[in-house]
């Protein structure tokens, strides 16, 4: 199964209907489960800003996985406001269906590019903690495995200094995922809008 843009114009569908307070239109795709995160984007000027992504590593059916996560990861996510209606014409969307889940011998057994990585850890106080980075983040943000992995400790509330033994102490799994981005004017124009 890979990413189609029929999944990220039904996210939109489930967006848009939920701002205007109306019935969201049917999907057009198989109903098959999948580990999956929905990202929104703003795009102004010619610049990407995140606006917005939250998924499952747990398999959900398609439709309810991203009629869930089209709306979380819009709505709730607590690094940024919720997107309001006059955002949506700058937005896009990408689905991200994840696949191939490895357990890694080691924090650096896995390729940036490649990979997407979710770690298990225990913070400073002990308790288990966990992160994770789809694999277009590293690329994107340019940084080393090792960066990598200092900011997804950080993103996972680890607060303590981040030594060797740290990083030997993780957990670490490695996925693939099959992604798809469309914008909201590709959305329009299939939509007939």
């Amino acid at each position: 199964m890979v990413a189609t843009k029929e999944h990220c114009f039904y996210c939109f569908d489930v967006l848009l209907a939920h701002l205007r307070r109306e019935p969201t239109p049917a999907p057009r795709f198989h109903n098959e489960a999948f580990p999956l995160f929905v990202t929104w984007n703003m795009i102004k000027y010619g610049e990407k800003e995140l606006r917005g992504c939250i998924g499952s590593f747990r398999p959900l059916p398609l439709i309810q996985g991203l009629k869930q996560f089209a709306l979380n990861s819009a709505l709730e996510d607590s690094r940024f406001p919720p997107i309001n209606l006059a955002e949506t014409p700058y937005l896009s969307c990408a689905v991200s269906l994840l696949i191939n889940f490895e357990e890694a011998d080691n924090y650096l057994d896995w390729e940036i590019g490649k990979h997407g990585i979710w770690i298990e850890f225990k913070n400073t106080d002990g308790k288990k903690n966990t992160a994770t980075y789809l694999p277009e983040v590293m690329p994107e943000q340019g940084w080393t495995k090792e960066e990598t992995i200092q900011s997804l400790l950080r993103k996972g509330a680890f607060r303590g200094p981040i030594t060797p033994e740290v990083c030997q102490s993780i957990k670490l799994t490695r996925y693939q995922s099959s992604k798809m981005e469309v914008t909201r004017q590709e959305y329009d124009q299939a939509r007939g809008l």
